[in-house]
């Protein structure tokens, strides 16, 4: 039987957050960035999928920028490690969102 193949791709999208109760950032931090890479048949329907997986987890997402598929992003130019590249095909096998990386924000006016 042959392979079904996937229509699916995966899409790396940066996710800034605000703040909200139980979100799990640092109690001074003012809300954070997400790099996620979320697989969908199309960007859109990557991001309603990640916001809804962030809004589950009571995180506030506020703004998303995607920065493409794995082509698209090696055709730019972007440098893709290859532990990169693992978490970007995970996502795909499970059909999934992966949060690679949470970067809260602090106040820099604050000392």
């Amino acid at each position: 039987m042959a392979k079904k193949i996937s229509k699916q791709k995966v899409y790396t999208l940066l996710v800034e957050v605000g703040r909200n109760a139980g979100d799990g950032l640092p109690a001074d931090a003012t809300g954070g960035a997400l790099m996620c890479y979320a697989s969908g048949v199309d960007e859109a329907e990557a991001v309603r999928e990640t916001v809804a997986i962030l809004k589950q987890a009571d995180l506030a997402p506020l703004d998303v920028s995607g920065y493409g598929t794995l082509d698209e992003r090696l055709a730019e130019g972007h440098d893709i490690s290859d532990e990169e590249r693992a978490l970007m095909q995970r996502a795909l096998d499970e059909n999934s969102v992966i949060v690679a990386q949470m970067t809260p924000f602090f106040d820099e006016d604050e000392t």
